[in-house]
């Protein structure tokens, strides 16, 4: 094996590590050396590639929503279409735990913070703007947000049984609407 192979393997596997004892264990668990220990590297391996645990950090919680592939429905169709999309990064084919733990942390850890922020103005924000075309892109953007990160916050982490209970069409019924109005509706006053 060439050595940027074994170089791009070495990385994959440290992102692996990271990202696992994130998912497992939280921030705080995840350091330098346990996710060394994890790959069997030296700890100075991991420093070489991310610099420090933030930079590991910030390159393990790297989030693509996938926005791309939401199929352009019929303008009366965004919310649904939007609201499945998002349901299926949580729990389908496209499925990220990534997403479930910044969502845990988000509360308490300010980079899991600004993480959210960030993927919120450079995805979220931006297919709002594109499907919409709306001069109030961004405040739609943070309404559709509002919602879909209560959906998972009451139906992957607090577990709430009518909402971790629903099957997914059921909620794409109820809560596709809402989505609906924020992308397309009145603007608010």
């Amino acid at each position: 094996m060439a050595f940027t192979e074994r170089s791009a393997a070495t990385r994959t596997a440290i992102l692996a590590a990271a990202r696992k004892l994130l998912i497992e264990r939280g921030y705080e668990a995840m350091t330098i050396r346990a996710v060394a220990t994890m790959v069997g590297v030296d700890p100075s391996m991991v420093m070489r590639y991310y610099g420090s645990k933030a930079g590991l950090f910030s390159a393990a919680v790297d989030v693509d929503l996938r926005l791309g592939v939401v199929e352009r429905p019929p303008r009366e169709r965004l919310g649904e279409l939007l609201v499945r999309h998002f349901l299926a990064r949580w729990e389908g084919d496209l499925s990220d735990d990534v997403l479930i733990m910044l969502l845990r942390s988000a509360s308490t850890n300010p980079m899991a913070a600004e993480r959210m922020r960030e993927v919120f103005e450079t995805q979220i924000a931006a297919f709002v703007a594109t499907v919409t075309g709306a001069a109030d892109a961004a405040h739609r953007a943070g309404l559709v947000s509002s919602q879909v990160l209560g959906l998972a916050l009451t139906r992957y982490v607090l577990r709430f049984p009518p909402m971790a209970d629903a099957d997914m069409e059921t909620l794409v019924r109820d809560v596709g609407p809402v989505v609906q109005h924020y992308l397309v509706g009145d603007p608010l006053p």
